[in-house]
This record gives C-alpha cells, sequence and structure tokens, in this order.
C-alpha cells in the first residue's frame, strides 16, 4: 500500500475510518470527472479542494463536488469577504504544502478558514485528495466535515 500521507496522519489521529485508493494520473487530467471514473465512483462523490483569496480575510480554502463550480460570490458572503478569486496556481505549494491536483483538505501546513459544501454529510463515501497525486481517501462525508472543521454552507452553483 502507498506511503501514509499528512492528510492520512490526521484521520489516523482521529479514529477515523477511511481506504486509500490509487489510480493512474496524468498531468492533462487532473480533473474531477477523470479521476471519479479512475477510481469508479460518481463525480458528484469526489470532491475538489480549491484555494482562494479573499479581499478582507486573505487566503481560504473551500470543497465541493467535482460536479459542481464554486458560488465565489456566495463564499465570499459567508466567508466575510466582499470579494474572493482563486490563487495562482504557481502560489497554491507555497500555500498548503501541495501541489495543483493533489491538494487535500485535511493536511495543510498552515490552518486556513475552511468552508465545505453541505451537500458533503450526505455523501458517502466521498473522495478527496490524499495530498498527493495518483492516491485519493474515501470516508464517510460526515466524518471529513468533522475532521476537517469544515464551516459548512451551499457555496456551489
Amino acid at each position: 500500500m502507498s506511503t501514509k500521507t499528512n492528510a492520512c496522519r490526521i484521520l489516523d489521529s482521529s479514529q477515523t475510518e477511511y481506504t486509500l485508493h490509487e489510480y493512474e494520473w496524468s498531468e492533462d487530467q487532473l480533473d474531477a470527472f477523470t479521476v471519479a471514473d479512475k477510481v469508479g465512483l460518481p463525480v458528484n462523490h469526489l470532491y475538489k479542494t480549491l484555494v482562494l483569496r479573499g479581499d478582507k480575510t486573505g487566503i481560504i480554502m473551500a470543497c465541493i463536488p467535482g460536479d459542481k463550480e464554486l458560488n465565489l460570490k456566495g463564499l465570499a458572503q459567508v466567508s466575510g469577504n466582499k470579494k474572493v478569486e482563486m490563487v495562482q496556481v504557481k502560489e497554491i505549494q507555497a500555500l498548503t504544502g501541495y501541489i495543483r491536483g493533489g491538494v487535500s483538505p485535511l493536511g495543510v501546513k498552515k490552518k486556513y478558514p475552511f468552508y465545505m459544501d453541505l451537500t458533503v454529510t450526505t455523501v458517502n463515501p466521498v473522495s478527496i485528495s490524499a495530498g498527493r497525486r495518483g492516491l485519493q481517501i474515501f470516508l464517510d462525508g460526515k466524518d471529513l466535515a468533522a475532521v476537517s472543521e469544515a464551516v459548512l454552507a451551499d457555496i456551489t452553483l
């Protein structure tokens, strides 16, 4: 089995049940639809983690179903910002410790305000990046919401 990632260690320390799933990845196929297909789940079970910058709060993170788009205005409102925008890809690793296509909502190198679409509590299993490309964690959405200490909100279009 794969080497444990920081995300796995967090789940282990909280005694949260999960499974790891490896898949073949390529640089041009990091989208949620492709990854969901490769791990055998519907795309709405695969949650993607996004890194954004708010005009008032600075860096924030959001996690949404793979088949949805982030509602920037909705996220701005729940996060206390007037405006939020995605950070540039080149900033992601310095901010989170993860690279694009491998950003996990768990084990980020600095704790940022974290918002998750409220649908996560109805999904089992939910799939998130384990913190590296080609490795996904499956766990109950309610457990993910609890362990990640997410603010649950309606943040998708």
